[in-house]
């Protein structure tokens, strides 16, 4: 007897419930998982779940629910994730990208002016996601993306063939900037920065299955970072800007390895909707910098300041640590076994 596509979903919930899948998460992966094998869209499935599921639909739903409850994470199942408004090809060779790295996509691009043509420099690129998302936004940029796997390189290459930016970016194979000559005005980054100790703490859908050398980085989380600060000095124009994501709780180690560089000065570190320091914004001075350069700035967003970005009289944070008025839905990195959840 054929069962409706409402109900072949309703056990397949139920399924990645016992898996020990959070009850939301499970529900939205079953009915997703079934639009994906179905080509539907979700006002689709709204509306024509109860009819009779279609020859070897069972089946193939099954397959993928298998792999979710090995913990398995959604984005590679589907094989792609979105980001910045656009869909990015995902494969276990990549990071699968997330909300939070909006936020320096965000910071960079308020940075270029629309008619603007910088040279841009995204290391660590994985999917290629920061690179490809700036470059949909400024036509005219030149971008120099690196990364140490090739094979990630070749999913971030495919990704900007899809969105049609890649004559606008350079990738190649690198370890952060090395062989790089620059000068570039901007250098992004996501590096690796989850601290080695904290791999126990890791869910499997992460521990598992994402790239561990786009994850780890020393006892600490810092080890490239540590690397990235001096190469991005010597490769910046004087005034040219560095931008890179960090860690939850890294926000003071970071200010002391930016003051600690030679040429570069401290600007803001940038905090996420959810009041955690997530980007450092770091500047190449012309000469050696004093201890008052080394003072970060007002986290304030470009152009005219808002009442909500100006520090309140009895809030006692540097000013550099008040919440950015960011749109994106940025959260820290967390074990979590869905990009898509909200932690």
């Amino acid at each position: 007897m054929s069962s409706s596509i409402r109900a072949r979903v309703d056990a397949a919930r139920h399924r990645l419930r016992g898996a020990g899948i959070p009850s939301d998460e499970a529900d939205l992966d079953a009915r997703l998982l079934a639009e994906h094998v179905l080509g539907w869209t979700t006002e689709r499935f709204f509306t024509d779940a109860n009819q009779d599921e279609p020859p070897e639909f069972a089946a193939k739903l099954q397959a993928l629910v298998d792999r979710r409850v090995a913990h398995e994470p959604f984005a590679y199942i589907v094989g792609h994730e979105e980001f910045w408004g656009l869909r990015f090809e995902v494969t276990p060779a990549v990071l699968i990208p997330r909300p939070e790295t909006e936020l320096l996509v965000e910071l960079a691009l308020a940075e270029i002016p629309r008619d603007a043509a910088p040279d841009i420099a995204d290391v660590c690129t994985g999917s290629g996601c920061v690179a490809v998302s700036i470059a949909h936004e400024r036509a005219a940029v030149a971008i120099v993306a690196t990364d140490t796997s090739e094979l990630a390189l070749e999913v971030a290459r495919r990704n900007a063939t899809r969105h049609r930016v890649a004559n606008g970016i350079r990738f190649r194979r690198a370890d952060l900037l090395d062989g790089l000559d620059g000068p570039f005005n901007l250098i992004v980054a996501n590096p690796p920065y989850v601290a080695e100790r904290d791999r126990p703490t890791l869910q499997p859908e992460v521990v598992d299955h994402e790239p561990a050398t786009a994850l780890f980085a020393g006892d600490d989380g810092l080890d490239v970072i540590r690397r990235l600060l001096p190469q991005a000095e010597t490769r910046l124009r004087p005034g040219g800007l560095l931008l890179f994501e960090f860690g939850f709780g890294q926000a003071d180690a970071v200010a002391q390895l930016i003051s600690r560089t030679p040429g570069l000065t401290m600007v803001a570190l940038r905090r996420d909707l959810q009041e955690i320091p997530r980007v450092a914004i770091a500047r190449r001075t012309s000469e050696p910098p004093n201890e008052r350069d080394q003072r970060p700035t007002d986290d304030r967003r470009p152009g005219p300041a808002t009442n909500d970005q100006r520090p309140t009289t009895n809030d006692q944070r540097p000013p550099w640590m008040i919440a950015s008025s960011a749109k994106s839905s940025t959260v820290r990195f967390t074990p979590r076994s869905s990009t898509r959840t909200r932690m």
